[in-house]
């Protein structure tokens, strides 16, 4: 005899499921999902998506203390949280900048220091969805770090600009605390990955320390205002 999810005879699904299961049979269906978008509507919806998946994720890494997964096949791990508190946004950051990372959220050049550590960390996004609002960033603007840790750090944007995609200092240590924050430009080209590039930085705050926790702000999945 077989059952449906609501335990009756049904068409094959077992009455029973464990946590696991409901995870795998969740994540295939969102895979199917996702498979059925195209174009520009297929990015958004992905970016939606995934990054509900990556939120939860990031919550058990920091509890647990270790990198979780987003879901069983997942190449990438959530390694940071950013908050731009103006805009009362927030993502969860992923390891690597690969396109396909990047199709998730934003992500974090692995060759730069960890998000929220001393250094230079560079953190890429695309210009459609997460890292849209790097257009509304002005000097001052704070924004806040969560680490693997758990711990907090605050950042104040000093500038940003317009530079080629084929330099090489972007991601050079300066001898600073400081956040590179990359998306291609201009932000409304017909096309993606163009020879330009936006470039915002943000310095730590050395009067915020460590202090600085999470403000009132909602997921940001696609870059866009609610």
């Amino acid at each position: 005899m077989k059952f449906d999810l609501r335990g009756r005879p049904g068409w094959g699904v077992p009455a029973v499921w464990s946590a696991r299961g409901r995870q795998v049979l969740v994540a295939a269906l969102l895979a199917a999902g996702l498979a059925s978008f195209a174009g520009g509507a297929g990015l958004h919806a992905k970016a939606w998506l995934a990054q509900c998946l990556i939120e939860r994720a990031w919550q058990r890494s920091v509890a647990a203390g270790d990198p979780v997964r987003p879901w069983l096949w997942a190449d990438t791990r959530p390694v940071g949280r950013l908050v731009f508190v103006r805009q009362a946004r927030q993502m969860v950051v992923l390891a690597g900048d690969s396109g396909r990372t990047l199709a998730f959220g934003p992500g974090h050049r692995l060759q730069t220091a960890p998000p929220g550590a001393a250094g230079n960390s560079v953190i890429s996004g695309h210009r459609d969805t997460h890292f849209r609002l790097l257009r509304e960033l002005r000097p001052g603007d704070e924004v806040r770090v969560q680490r693997r840790d758990g711990e907090w750090r605050s950042y104040r944007v000093t500038d940003a600009q317009i530079v080629d995609k084929s330099r090489v200092d972007l991601a050079e240590d300066h001898g600073r605390d400081e956040l590179t924050l990359v998306t291609c430009w201009p932000f409304e080209a017909l096309r993606a990955g163009g020879p330009q590039r936006y470039v915002v930085r943000a310095r730590a705050d050395p009067r915020a320390g460590l202090a600085a926790g999470l403000p009132t702000a909602r997921l940001d999945t696609a870059g866009r205002r609610p």
